[in-house]
Parts: structure tokens; C-alpha cells; sequence
């Protein structure tokens, strides 16, 4: 006989797994400090690389002038600027990044909290039919 509840568990829990479980449980297997800092580190290699690419655009279009001017251009003050505007740049996406996962860990965290309670309840199912059907032993006393 079909248990229907067993059924529409079963349905929800496959349902949830193909759907935006695809996106939540990957997310659910980290701490959330781990799944931060992560993000974080990732965040700090593609600021880095941006801001090195757009840099080395602006000298490109700039070059120019800065071949007439290399001379009279105060490199220490230009260096600090860079460092400086690179701090800047990296710190307001270090927030942003900081913000953007803190969310959606805590989404997820959510999610998964009600799949883990679906999960529950089946394995509750199963447990309630394991008690049900008898455990036969053939003559040896093994259980079939």
C-alpha cells in the first residue's frame, strides 16, 4: 500500500533538490565565517586584477603624456595615489561582498533548515513502517 504522506515528502524534498536546492545546499555545507571569508579572499583576487587591468588601461590611453612628462611627474605622489585609491576601491567591495554573501548565506541557511525538517519527517515515516512490518527469520535463526 502507498503512504501518501511518505509520497508528498518524498515529491517535496525532490522537488526542493532539483530546484533551489541546487543553488542553497552547496552553501549550507560551510560555516558561516568559512563561506564569508571565502567570498572575501575570492573578492580580494578580482579586485586586485581589476583594478591592476584598469590601471593599466588608463596608463595605456594616457601614455602620451606620460612619455612627454615622466620627468616632471612626482612619482611618489602618483604611487601614493594609486595605493591609496586601490585601498578605497578595495574596501567599499570587501562591504559590498561582505553584505552580498552574509545575505544570502542566512537565505540559504533558511531554506535548507525547512528541507533538513521535511528530511526528518520522512525518515519519522520510516521509522513508524519499520515497526510495523515483522522481521522474519528462516531456520537458522538469520534474518531474511
Amino acid at each position: 500500500m502507498v503512504n501518501e504522506e511518505k509520497v508528498k515528502v518524498m515529491n517535496r524534498l525532490a522537488m526542493y533538490e532539483h530546484g533551489e536546492g541546487r543553488k542553497y545546499l552547496p552553501v549550507s555545507r560551510f560555516y558561516r565565517s568559512d563561506y564569508i571569508g571565502l567570498a572575501l579572499i575570492k573578492n580580494f583576487f578580482l579586485v586586485t586584477i581589476g583594478y591592476m587591468l584598469g590601471l593599466a588601461g588608463v596608463a595605456a590611453y594616457f601614455s602620451e603624456y606620460l612619455m612627454d612628462n615622466v620627468n616632471k611627474i612626482n612619482l611618489v605622489t602618483v604611487a601614493i595615489y594609486i595605493v591609496v585609491g586601490y585601498l578605497i576601491i578595495l574596501i567599499a567591495y570587501s562591504i559590498l561582498t561582505y553584505i552580498q554573501y552574509s545575505v544570502k548565506y542566512s537565505r540559504a541557511k533558511k531554506s535548507v533548515r525547512e528541507y533538513y525538517q521535511d528530511l526528518t519527517r520522512l525518515e519519522k515515516i520510516y521509522g513508524r513502517e519499520d515497526k510495523r512490518i515483522p522481521v522474519r527469520r528462516n531456520a537458522g535463526g538469520n534474518k531474511k
